[in-house]
Parts: structure tokens; C-alpha cells; sequence
């Protein structure tokens, strides 16, 4: 399972994300994919995003049960402490 949240990326890249994965909220797609096809969307949105904010949720074995990987600079920063993850908002 995995989450992609993209903030303020062109409507193209949304657009071709919909073939993918689900798209429930503007900018969150959702969905179950391969690792291998994770990890090419996420080049794709890291190449693609011209200045925007990506963050990807995807399972992992680790404490939480998933991994986070940022690109570019969101809204809400994701903090590591001690392997838990939690989120920052800015004031």
C-alpha cells in the first residue's frame, strides 16, 4: 500500500499519476502497486514536481509498519526521532 501526497506540481504529473493509483483528494493518490513500479512513480514525481512538495507513505518492515520519503519542500515536515516518525506543522 502506498500514499503519495504532491503539493503544488503541475496538473500533468497528476494527470498521469491517475493511471496508477487513485486519486480521492486533489493531490493524495492512493493505491497498491509493486515496489519496482513505487519506485519508478517516485522518480518520475521527483523529476517532474518543478519546485513542488511530494511525500510518499509506503509499507515497510519497521516500528511503524512504513517509510516516508520526502522531495522538495511540503508544508508539513516530517520529523525522524529515534526511527518514529512524526509530523511538524509550521506556525
Amino acid at each position: 500500500m502506498m500514499v503519495l501526497i504532491l503539493e503544488r506540481v503541475p496538473p500533468g504529473l497528476r494527470g498521469e499519476l491517475t493511471r496508477w493509483l487513485l486519486e480521492p483528494q486533489a493531490g493524495v493518490f492512493v493505491g497498491r502497486v509493486s515496489a519496482l513500479v513505487r519506485d519508478l512513480l517516485w522518480d518520475k514525481v521527483c523529476r517532474e514536481s518543478r519546485g513542488g512538495g511530494c511525500l510518499l507513505i509506503h509499507t515497510a518492515n519497521q516500528e511503524q509498519g512504513f517509510a516516508l520519503r520526502i522531495w522538495g519542500e511540503p508544508r508539513r515536515r516530517v520529523e525522524d526521532f529515534e526511527g518514529l516518525f512524526l509530523i511538524r506543522v509550521p506556525q
